[in-house]
């Protein structure tokens, strides 16, 4: 989403490297490069004046000029006043005291609010929370048989009395105001503490939908207004974001489609044209794509420092702990690491979503983005596809896969026989940073890693040295005394070879000849 507007700001910034002191016409070009920056990525005029005169005010202060590395210190600045106008703090939902919690969707069609709700349903479920969805858009075809759809693969009960219309020409004949005052009700009887209602949308910001959001907003109140936008609508979103704030006086804002290609200016312009925060984003069509929205995090994507929060996040909540200790205690034990493990940690990570996303989160990943957008994502499955080819032995003991295995397997994953050979070869490198690491030798190219061998020989005590030859001698002395005072019985703690008696050890009959002195 914020490519392009990440490059620019990134080319920008390199020309302030390793200069000692910025002149008042670095700042000058520094802030015109920025302006143009926000502008073409369709960010809201008034929203760019405000944000290049806070840039220019602070980077013309004390804050820089006094600064070891100025060029460093106006990226901290630009990053500050991003977080600002993305809203400053992370927003968290409002319960209500008492539950049920009511939160209403609300924004113009095909903005994603059916497939929000399903999300929304899911991550509160997640959280410990029972929510039930209520089908209140009874004019969009089919828009109740999403709902449920959705419903059903979050897991989440859908309260729908009325099936809705089935196609655009069916006039619509039920009550969404009294669909939302049952569906609170039908909760507050099967105790559900949420409800997520999910009101209809339009083309068009128009009078009729503003009315019956603001009656279904009256009849239900409720704790939290969420507007629902298409992230992807560019320089209208500030229009219609204003047109809602008005007519149903929303309390928090949701971005969707933001794994789009558009330039992202919404994003950046309705926090702060409305006042009213950024809560969640939504990056995809499965339900799982779904992420509280951080504003200080989304600014350090922006400017390409990364989000690795987030990822630790998600790898948390789609990581097997039993997998985990699995792998962990085969580490230490020093087990070979097989193609089994390599398939098993591959899905692990496939749990997690996308590997775009995954890649695009860690830091400097701008550097790359020609490689990032050639990555296909299908190369897994074709991965997959050649490990579960192999037979359970070949996986364990990759070493014996011949010519002819490598052309079986290279068959049954229909793939060719060069593809088999790179994935075997990529492994091979693999489990060899494994083992170095297991045996202590740390990640193979990484400074500082030092092996058990090298450790040892650096570790070894050095005797000890003395400028006074009386305090050196005595020492000598000491260590001496010491070893002559040690035992002087076998290596593993038995006896002496002096003392050994071949009878002792109550041997077979003609054995002890085996055991002579």
């Amino acid at each position: 989403m914020f490519n392009s507007l990440s490059d620019r700001l990134t080319a920008t910034f390199k020309n302030l490297r390793g200069k000692g002191r910025l002149s008042e016409a670095d700042v000058d070009g520094t802030v015109r490069e920025i302006r143009r920056a926000l502008l073409d990525a369709d960010v809201a005029v008034p929203v760019v004046r405000e944000f290049v005169a806070q840039v220019k005010e602070r980077a013309l202060g004390e804050e820089v000029s006094t600064s070891l590395n100025p060029g460093q210190q106006i990226v901290k600045i630009v990053n500050d006043e991003l977080v600002r106008i993305l809203g400053g703090q992370t927003r968290r939902l409002n319960l209500a005291k008492v539950p049920p919690t009511v939160i209403m969707l609300a924004g113009l069609q095909g903005a994603g609010k059916t497939t929000l709700a399903g999300k929304l349903a899911k991550h509160l479920k997640s959280q410990g929370h029972t929510p039930l969805l209520v089908a209140c858009d009874l004019q969009r075809p089919n828009a109740v048989k999403q709902l449920q759809v959705n419903g059903e693969r979050a897991g989440v009960p859908v309260f729908a009395p009325h099936p809705g219309v089935s196609s655009e020409f069916e006039a619509s004949t039920g009550d969404p105001v009294a669909v939302a005052r049952d569906g609170i009700a039908e909760a507050k009887t099967k105790l559900h503490d949420i409800v997520i209602v999910d009101t209809a949308g339009r083309l068009g910001v128009d009078t009729e939908m503003m009315e019956q959001a603001a009656d279904i907003r009256a009849a239900i109140n409720p704790d939290e207004v969420l507007f629902v936008i298409d992230a992807m609508i560019g320089q209208d979103a500030v229009n219609t974001a204003q047109a809602f704030n008005d007519g149903v006086n929303f309390t928090g804002v949701v971005l969707t489609k933001l794994d789009g290609d558009a330039r992202g200016g919404a994003a950046l312009s309705v926090a702060s044209v409305t006042g009213k925060p950024v809560m969640f984003a939504s990056t995809g069509e499965n339900l799982d794509d779904f992420e509280i929205f951080h504003p200080d995090r989304m600014a350090s994507r922006i400017l390409d420092m990364g989000d690795i929060l987030t990822l630790i996040e998600q790898a948390e909540k789609s990581w097997d702990k039993g997998e985990a200790e699995r792998m962990a205690k085969k580490f230490t034990d020093r087990e070979d690491f097989t193609l089994d493990d390599f398939l098993a940690q591959m899905q692990q990570i496939r749990k997690m979503g996308s590997m775009k996303k995954m890649l695009a989160m860690m830091p400097g990943a701008a550097i790359s983005k020609q490689q990032l957008e050639q990555f296909d994502e299908k190369q897994m499955d074709r991965v997959e596809a050649i490990v579960r080819s192999m037979t359970p032995h070949e996986r364990v003991a990759p070493k014996i896969i011949n010519g002819s295995r490598r052309a079986r397997i290279a068959k049954g994953s229909g793939v060719h026989v060069s593809e088999v050979n790179q994935m075997l070869e990529r492994f091979g490198e693999a489990q060899k940073m494994m083992k170095k690491m297991a045996s202590g030798g740390g990640i193979p190219g990484m400074p500082g890693a030092r092996g058990k061998k090298a450790a040892a020989k650096g570790g070894k005590k050095k005797p000890a040295k003395f400028g006074n030859p009386a305090k050196a001698a005595q020492l000598a002395a000491a260590e001496a005394d010491k070893k002559a005072a040690a035992p002087t019985g076998a290596s593993f703690g038995g006896a002496s070879n002096k003392d050994f008696n071949p009878a002792d050890l109550n041997l077979p009959k003609g054995f002890e000849k085996f055991l002579g002195k």
